[in-house]
């Protein structure tokens, strides 16, 4: 007999307390939804994602492409709503957001918010963040990053099943309203090249296609590859007279006869590189990321790869690939190819000593030496950028996507989001701008001593002579404006938030499944605490005599299915780069959290 007294009943966890999605505002307006003004509560009912992003993210267009096959699956409960936040003064423009979602064929509501209104109200820190608010309106989750569509195709689905059982989710008709579209003979080109021919051959990519011109720059010859490339972007002759092809959302090289026609697929598993994934071998074998630009060097085909911040190299006598440059670590640090970071390169043009780089979100010009060493030309790093010229040191661009090298050693500067045309002179240190009024110029290449320009966003190439003095323009300056968080001096607790997707969990199998990197902007923020490691927090201290910088983290985790009777489970990346602003206070927070998925309890 146990005269014991019974265990008393675990209570139950506490429910975390449900919050209300606020408010739905943007002084820019509303996109695709033909002209009406949306509410929150016109989405009561439905399963509504809000997909935070900017149109300068090269992260944010890859989630965009994970979301497609979820919004057709589920168009009838699921409303996907773009919530369009610059980082670029550019991207503030209304215009500029209407051309960007044509341009990447973003088929749902977008909300321009140029004032950055609801990124505040969710506490937004990143792009691309994803939110997800069940059909009463409630916040069930935060995803900042890439690699979560598979937990957010479970969470809706969970979503749909418990709301068709209480009653409160309603099915029909979303509110997207398609725009009219617009006959133009190219629709958002990215990048050209000059064949032998005498005729110009463009990636005309919206309409995910090359196009012959003839000599004049206008006269269409022939259309090239439907149903083959999606959005090309770079192009490089090779010494064969064959044009190799950047086909930037396959993540793949292909290349094309312009003799026969002929396109063959030479680099690329047609799925995108993730952290973990081979980084050299059979090129046919390897996964790429974005591959945004191309050119021929050193007997090599040297490859932009925007979607990792690297330099790639692809060998077409041995068939093979391999990182040439950078760490994956996005930012601007120079040095030995290997340890050099990049932001998004996306423009390349070789010279017999140098491959020039135009680095978009560095807002910077670089280039690689024939030792492969990563120097810089102009620029500073993430967050300054503007329309300056004079001494390199001190010049600024914004967001330039291409590079010319000039027959004098120099190199122009398709300075995409000031409009305008740049050089740079090494021989004098000098940054000047040879042209203005141009809409989003995105390439340039040299014909018979005049310099034809891709204007993206005019939807044509425009020929200019290359004149002998530079225009004369106002000096504008920018830094990136995002309110700063105050944090109290001393010693700051970094939360990575991550939950596993429901019937998956870190995966320690083979070591260790997370990852944290932290650094600062200046270097003097941090008195200790950056650098790399395997947990998703750090115990951070701060400079006593700094008192406002950037903390740069970066995280990856790696989930795989729950299923122990499956010997290869599934797994999913998810990863994500923060830029926080912080400014040291003695009221500020001594906890920071970083939601990479899941919602901070």
């Amino acid at each position: 007999m146990n005269d014991a007294a019974p265990a008393p009943t675990p209570a139950p966890a506490p429910r975390r307390a449900r919050v209300r999605a606020p408010e739905l505002i943007g002084r820019g307006g509303w996109i695709n939804t033909g002209g009406k003004d949306l509410k929150l509560a016109d989405f009561r009912g439905r399963v509504l994602i809000l997909d935070f992003w900017t149109f300068c993210c090269v992260n944010c267009l890859h989630v965009l492409d994970e979301l497609r096959e979820l919004e057709e699956k589920h168009r009838d409960t699921l409303v996907i709503v773009g919530v369009h936040s610059p980082k670029f003064v550019h991207e503030a423009e209304h215009q500029a957001v209407v051309d960007a979602v044509e341009r990447y064929e973003v088929h749902h509501p977008v909300l321009d918010d140029p004032e950055l209104a609801t990124w505040k109200q969710y506490a937004v820190r990143a792009w691309p963040t994803l939110v997800v608010i069940d059909p009463e309106g409630y916040v069930v989750a935060q995803h900042a990053g890439e690699g979560h569509a598979n937990a957010i195709r479970t969470l809706v689905e969970e979503l749909e099943a418990e709301h068709e059982a209480k009653g409160t989710l309603r099915r029909g008709d979303g509110p997207y309203v398609a725009p009219e579209p617009v006959a133009t003979d190219l629709r958002f080109p990215g990048k050209a090249v000059l064949l032998p021919s005498g005729n110009l051959l463009v990636s005309d990519t919206t309409r995910h296609q090359l196009v012959e011109l003839a000599a004049d720059g206008e006269t269409v010859v022939r259309r090239i590859g439907e149903g083959v490339f999606r959005e090309p972007q770079g192009l490089a002759l090779l010494p064969d007279g064959k044009v190799v092809v950047a086909d930037t959302v396959n993540h793949a090289l292909r290349v094309l006869d312009p003799e026969t026609g002929a396109i063959e697929l030479v680099a690329g598993t047609g799925k995108q590189w993730w952290q973990g994934s081979p980084t050299s071998g059979p090129a046919l074998e390897v996964d790429l990321s974005s591959p945004w630009d191309v050119a021929w060097w050193q007997g090599k085909v040297w490859i932009a790869m925007a979607g990792v911040h690297q330099i790639w190299t692809y060998d077409p006598e041995s068939g093979t690939v391999e990182v040439a440059a950078g760490t994956t670590n996005e930012g601007l640090v120079d040095g030995p190819a290997a340890e050099a970071w990049f932001a998004q390169p996306s423009g390349l043009a070789a010279t017999e000593d140098r491959l020039w780089i135009a680095d978009s979100e560095t807002s910077a010009v670089r280039w690689i030496d024939t030792d492969r060493v990563v120097h810089t030309a102009v620029g500073t790093g993430l967050f300054d950028f503007g329309h300056r010229d004079g001494e390199a040191g001190q010049a600024l661009l914004q967001h330039p996507l291409g590079v010319t090298a000039l027959p004098d050693g120099s190199v122009a500067i398709s300075d995409t989001y000031n409009h305008a045309l740049r050089r740079f002179d090494p021989a004098t240190g000098e940054v000047s701008t040879l042209a203005t009024d141009l809409r989003e110029p995105s390439d340039a290449v040299l014909v018979d001593g005049d310099i034809v320009v891709v204007e993206s966003a005019r939807h044509r190439l425009t020929r200019l002579r290359l004149p002998e003095e530079a225009v004369q323009v106002e000096a504008v300056a920018h830094r990136t404006r995002r309110e700063a968080t105050e944090v109290a001096p001393g010693r700051l607790r970094l939360d990575v938030v991550f939950q596993a997707p429901t019937g998956q969990k870190l995966d320690e199998r083979y070591g260790p499944s997370t990852r944290l990197l932290v650094s600062s902007t200046p270097p003097e923020l941090l008195l200790g605490g950056a650098g790399t490691g395997t947990d998703l927090f750090r115990e951070l201290e701060l400079g006593p005599e700094v008192t406002e910088g950037v903390l740069h983290v970066s995280a990856m985790a790696a989930s795989c299915d729950d299923d122990p009777a499956n010997e290869y489970p599934a797994c999913h990346v998810h990863q994500q780069d923060w830029g926080v602003p912080v400014k040291v206070t003695e009221t500020g927070v001594s906890r920071l959290p970083l939601i990479l998925a899941g919602l901070d309890g």
